[in-house]
């Protein structure tokens, strides 16, 4: 009686191949390799260090694969390495920015700092604080945001659910164009009204500015959102005889909820840091002013470029810029934060 012996055989198609650590050792090698040549070429800038570092290990992976694994799998490795190399790109001057932000800004940022304003301390001396730009910015922004996301978000509807023809050709290609203007053309142009009008510097003109520029991304980032929802939702709803505003209001946007949410959040924090249109329209004030519709206002971006361009090699007033800064960073990642929360709280139920 035969038995069967179940051998399993090596198989003859796989080839040799590097293991799992070697991209690291790699990496450490041409860090190693770039600081040991950038020493002895005397170049002194770190940039210099890891763009060396960098270029030897693309061309290190390239030629280790290569004999190992052979030109076709090595130039998967390349890729994959130059994508890393890439994100590190992206990531390290980030990283940089936060951790020079944290480490000069934490040395007079307290709470004395976030509940005081400027008042009569001069720029060059120590003490006072942001508690009047604060309450500035979040009074322009959000202002800003309660004008911008309706219009944006109705328009972006139009556009996806109504809009055919001329008229929405011409408001998707207008809406391109105000994408990419200059913040100081939106100041420039609420300041013409304002000089038209014989209207002194106050808080809501520098929000009308930048809801010009926030409503054309509100109105970008709603309409991809509104065209990722399936047509079969829509036509589903519709054939039970629910009219398409409803559809809309019930079906369409909570489905896209999340991603409007993010978009809103992305505009914001890009008016968030605006400078231009804040100082030709607010123009700055030291004391607290928490009326938007009447004399000048201050703002975190503004203070942050006062207290800089008025330092005059003062470390109190170079210390304040970056604790305001610190703060403004802050004050985006909180806003990332609460999307992202929102987006997850109000995304669609997929459980049964």
């Amino acid at each position: 009686m035969s038995q069967t012996l179940n051998v399993k055989r090596p198989s003859t198609l796989q080839g040799a191949r590097l293991p799992k650590w070697s991209p690291w050792a790699i990496a450490a090698g041409s860090v190693a390799l770039g600081i040991g040549i950038s020493a002895a070429a005397g170049l002194d800038s770190s940039i210099q260090w890891g763009l060396m570092a960098a270029i030897i290990f693309v061309l290190g992976t390239y030629g280790i694969a290569t004999r190992v694994e052979g030109r076709r799998q090595a130039k998967d490795r390349v890729a994959t390495s130059l994508v890393w190399v890439a994100f590190l790109l992206a990531v390290v001057p980030l990283v940089s920015l936060v951790w020079t932000a944290l480490s000069r800004g934490v040395k007079v940022l307290d709470v004395y700092f976030l509940t005081h304003s400027m008042g009569v301390v001069a720029d060059t001396e120590p003490g006072g604080g942001i508690y009047a730009a604060i309450l500035g910015s979040l009074e322009q922004v959000g202002l800003a945001a309660l004008m911008a996301v309706p219009i944006g978000v109705l328009t972006a509807i139009y556009l996806v659910e109504y809009g055919r023809g001329n008229l929405s050709r011409a408001i998707t290609f207008f809406v391109d164009v105000m994408t990419g203007i200059p913040s100081i053309v939106a100041g420039l142009f609420i300041l013409s009204l304002m000089v038209q009008f014989k209207m002194q510097p106050f808080g809501f003109a520098g929000s009308l500015a930048l809801a010009i520029l926030m409503m054309p991304i509100v109105v970008r980032s709603t309409e991809e959102m509104l065209k990722l929802v399936p047509n079969e939702l829509r036509e589903a709803s519709l054939a039970l005889g629910i009219p398409k505003w409803r559809t809309i209001l019930k079906v369409v946007l909570p489905t896209s909820l999340g991603g409007i949410t993010t978009g809103i959040m992305l505009s914001i924090a890009r008016i968030a840091g605006e400078t231009a249109p804040v100082l030709l329209l607010v123009f700055g004030n030291p004391f607290i002013n928490s009326n938007p519709f009447e004399g000048a206002q201050s703002s975190l971006p503004l203070y942050i470029y006062q207290q800089y361009a008025n330092s005059a090699g003062s470390g109190a007033a170079y210390d304040r810029a970056w604790a305001a800064s610190l703060t403004l960073i802050a004050f985006i990642m909180i806003l990332n934060l609460a999307a992202r929360g929102i987006a997850r709280w109000k995304a669609p139920k997929t459980g049964r």
